[in-house]
């Protein structure tokens, strides 16, 4: 699949057209490694990275089973990171009773010298939707840092319900729910087609 191939798109209402595209690891790698070592990517737990590392990191992910990298656009320039995989077989396993359908999300957004009120909110919504636009997908799993407050807000926004902390290797988390109903109802957002 090519990088230039839309996985997923929509139009919000006040910001306009957001898509989700392939990630491809070494056309890609400079743009992420600005991304991820970024200061406000402090959660992300690539400050340190050199370019190389990203490259690498982000190899492994498109080699990987069972986890996907997306680049995600904003009026067709790159503006967000998503990520997707199976919690049942990375990042969650023996931490929580999987089902099936669930699908393990992270998301990064791009710094900006000049922010967009919604912005972000907009983004976790096109990711949500491009993750549900898959009939195989009822439940969205996420593991944010207990420390990350603004990631917490965000997710109960899109209807993310709150199972409680887990400790993972690299941090401790809160394990959060969302099924495609809890989005629905939380967006107003329904949601279709395949991703």
């Amino acid at each position: 699949m090519s990088t230039t191939d839309t996985l997923y798109a929509r139009e919000d209402a006040v910001l306009g057209g957001f898509a989700v595209r392939p990630m491809d690891p070494l056309a890609d790698a400079e743009l992420l490694h600005a991304w991820v070592t970024h200061p406000k990517a402090a959660f992300w737990m690539m400050q340190d990275a050199s370019l190389p590392d990203v490259e690498r990191e982000y190899m492994r992910i498109a080699a990987a089973e069972h986890h996907d990298a997306f680049i995600g656009l904003h009026e067709g320039r790159p503006a967000f990171l998503m990520e997707r995989y199976d919690p049942s077989r990375l990042e969650l396993v023996g931490l929580y009773d999987a089902e099936p359908g669930d699908v393990g999300m992270h998301f990064l957004v791009a710094p900006s010298d000049t922010p967009l009120h919604g912005f972000t909110r907009a983004v976790i919504t096109t990711v949500m939707a491009a993750l549900f636009a898959d009939p195989a997908t009822r439940r969205v799993v996420v593991e944010p840092d207990v420390g990350n407050t603004a990631v917490h807000a965000l997710n109960e926004a899109v209807g993310f319900t709150v199972h409680g902390p887990v400790q993972k290797p690299e941090k401790r988390a809160l394990l959060s729910f969302c099924t495609r109903e809890q989005f629905e109802a939380a967006t107003g957002l329904a949601t279709g087609a395949s991703i």
